[in-house]
């Protein structure tokens, strides 16, 4: 019985490290299916109607009026559903070096060669070549050394279309955009998410990932060239389990 629930055991374990490259086994990764996305929700939701009261009717050959489809409105995004771009350039660098030495020497030296005599009595009693010229001596020395490097550089440059998912009650905007580029067998894949003033949203209906708080950014990838450059499986458990 027990060896039966083993077996099971190991088998459910291949499976399920196998499955993940079974998409692409023989074949290109599949796309993610974008029906059922956070994106794809929020632009199904109708939202609320932009104005309360009637609107006066306003002649047809103006060319402004306050509707976001004019020529002059303001076409950023501002509710449930609307797209904006979502620029990310990274260019960061860091580097900081410590460098700490300290060394000291102390050296104590006592004697008593001549109190009253009492040394040259002592001595007699000592052992053989023992005596009270240099009763006490202590010699210390201590070192220390100390060095620290730490070098960073990241350099990433993208441009990915972000949906709002949500408004939050105080009006900020809720976005996520993914993005999905397959070349041959290997598909790579942009995740943002985060968080956005709709007043840090530019004319052109672009925003900085600097200014998107709580912001996720993700970019890798799975196909064949992924698959052989992890290790496997069991290698990652064995790694994890083994103390040495």
């Amino acid at each position: 019985m027990h060896f039966v629930t083993k077996n099971s055991l190991l088998v459910g374990l291949i499976a399920l490290g196998a499955c993940g490259r079974m998409d692409h086994l023989g074949k290109p990764p599949s796309f993610t299916e974008s029906s059922q996305t956070p994106e794809h929700v929020a632009m199904l939701w109708p939202g609320l109607p932009l104005n309360t009261v009637p609107q006066r009717s306003v002649d047809q050959s103006s060319l402004w009026s306050g509707g976001r489809a004019s020529l002059l409105g303001d076409r950023r995004a501002m509710q449930k559903g609307d797209i904006m771009t979502v620029v990310i350039e990274i260019d960061e660098k860091a580097e900081i070096s410590n460098d700490t030495k300290r060394s000291r020497t102390g050296s104590e030296d006592l004697g008593i060669p001549n109190l009253f005599g009492l040394p040259q009595r002592i001595d007699q009693k000592l052992p053989e070549g023992a005596n009270l010229a240099n009763a006490v001596g202590v010699t210390s020395s201590s070192k220390t050394d100390g060095k620290g490097s730490v070098k960073r550089k990241e350099k990433l440059t993208l441009r990915v279309a972000a949906t709002v998912v949500d408004v939050l009650p105080n009006g900020v905007l809720a976005i996520s955009g993914t993005q999905e580029l397959r070349v041959n067998f290997e598909l790579r894949e942009l995740l943002v998410t985060g968080y956005v003033r709709p007043e840090d949203i530019s004319r052109q209906n672009e925003i900085t990932y600097d200014k998107i708080a709580s912001a996720r950014v993700s970019y890798g990838g799975r196909g064949q060239i992924t698959d052989v450059q992890q290790p496997r499986y069991g290698q990652q458990i064995l790694d994890t389990v083994l103390p040495f």
